[in-house]
């Protein structure tokens, strides 16, 4: 469902994963507002209907991927659910807390397997820096990280739309549009948060949509961590993450959240940790574009997990549950911003 960039990614994932034998998926149906585009979808997926008719792509299917704009996530889960497919929404949920919390009661409900795109979570990279940072880690207690997440304003380039510079599609801007990842990470390795403090600007002049926002986050082990996040017109820098993260006894940081490496630098000496050569072989072998192995090789991992679960039985990870603990945190920044950077507490428990 949505034949932009991210269903781009997920229909690229899949159809690698089909060809190597890796999962029995193969794209049924592709849906989208605008028909040429699904009908080119459905060339690169031969045999897959073409239509801009949901309901009836969603009766070709066992499972759905959600990858349209975020103001339309909701009604397309419960057109999913009331066929009882599994699904797989991409982030953020919605463009508000209220009907986020309301989605992730729905599939709870429904009982049916769910995730959430998430894609930070699959990264080889990023859970090597779990694994170091982790409560068994041998760095010592988490002290604070710090995460600037930077990229040109996605109305342009690659991304070949422009819905994202319209709050009423959107719900907002950086904050909750992209750094819905970094906020789930944040969580992912320091663990829960209690309050969060956040400023944010609007440069670009799109009304309700924030192109920069920094926020402090409190973390209910005593750490604390901080984010910045910004949309700018520089065009020779995609998506871009910067993560540095200080224990008692232990440094990490890596400039590459998908191909690393890690650095770890300790008191006796400084390692670089290598996680992705296995990765970056079978994408050879799949004969994926260099162009498109960067951010494939998220979506490969994360589809892969996802069709693994589904077929096991076993529950998908990140699910809406983890989805709406990263909306809370979104949540709480904005009312922070609207009142200067006061903190605000956790909406939800």
């Amino acid at each position: 469902m949505g034949c932009g960039f991210i269903g781009g990614a997920h229909s690229r994932a899949l159809r690698a994963l089909h060809r190597a034998g890796q999962a029995d998926a193969p794209v049924v149906a592709v849906c989208d507002v605008d028909g040429e585009r699904a009908q080119e979808f459905a060339r690169a997926n031969p045999g897959a209907l073409a239509t801009t008719d949901a309901g009836a792509a969603m009766d070709e299917a066992e499972a759905v991927w959600i990858c349209t704009p975020t103001a339309t996530h909701r009604a397309l889960l419960e057109e999913a659910l009331g066929r009882g497919l599994a699904v797989y929404c991409e982030k953020p949920l919605a463009t508000n807390l209220a009907d986020a919390a309301a989605m992730a009661q729905a599939v709870m409900d429904a009982g049916v397997p769910h995730q959430v795109g998430l894609v930070l979570r699959a990264s080889s990279v990023l859970q090597e820096v779990a694994r170091l940072v982790g409560p068994a880690g041998a760095l010592g207690r988490t002290m604070t990280a710090i995460l600037r997440d930077d990229q040109f304003f996605p109305i342009q380039g690659h991304y070949g739309s422009t819905w994202r510079a319209d709050v009423s599609v959107a719900g907002g801007g950086t904050l909750l549009e992209h750094s819905v990842h970094d906020l789930d990470l944040l969580c992912w390795l320091l663990g829960p948060v209690d309050a969060v403090m956040a400023r944010t600007a609007n440069f670009a002049g799109h009304p309700g949509v924030e192109d920069l926002a920094v926020a402090t986050l409190s973390h209910v082990s005593g750490a604390a961590s901080s984010l910045v996040s910004v949309w700018h017109e520089i065009m020779s820098r995609p998506s871009t993450r910067r993560l540095e993260v200080f224990c008692e006894r232990g440094y990490v940081w890596l400039d590459d959240e998908q191909a690393g490496p890690v650095h770890v630098e300790r008191g006796d000496g400084a390692d670089v940790i290598e996680t992705t050569g296995e990765e970056d072989r079978f994408l050879a072998r799949l004969g994926i574009p260099t162009a498109w192995r960067g951010p494939l090789r998220l979506y490969l991992a994360a589809d892969g997990d996802f069709l693994a679960s589904v077929a096991s039985g076993r529950p998908p990870r990140p699910g809406f549950d983890d989805a709406l603990v990263a909306h809370e945190l979104a949540d709480a920044a904005y009312r922070s911003a609207a009142t200067g950077g006061q903190p605000a507490a956790i909406a939800l428990s």
